[in-house]
């Protein structure tokens, strides 16, 4: 582990990110490749930085000039980091 995981966000910043959350959840959602929105903390070469973001989870990462102009999901909103996430295709088992 190294020390960033060690780290333990404050309850202030995991409720700020909660309601950003909730206030732009669904937008997020009706982008294109966009299959979940959560909170979590932001990783960088797959390790965590320990700071609190709004983790968007999509199908697969894209490079900005491949998507439209309403699908680019923010690096910040209302002052909380977005880490965009790639997860695949998710299906129900």
């Amino acid at each position: 582990m190294n020390a960033a995981e060690d780290l333990q966000p404050s309850e202030e910043m995991l409720a700020r990110a909660g309601e950003v959350r909730r206030a732009h959840q669904a937008a997020l959602l009706r982008r294109a490749n966009v299959v979940g929105v959560g909170i979590g903390t932001r990783r960088r070469q797959g390790k965590s930085t320990g700071e609190v973001a709004l983790v968007v989870l999509v199908r697969r990462k894209l490079p900005r000039d491949m998507l439209a102009p309403e699908d680019v999901v923010p690096a910040e909103i209302e002052g909380v980091p977005v880490d965009v996430q790639e997860v695949g295709e998710i299906a129900a088992g």
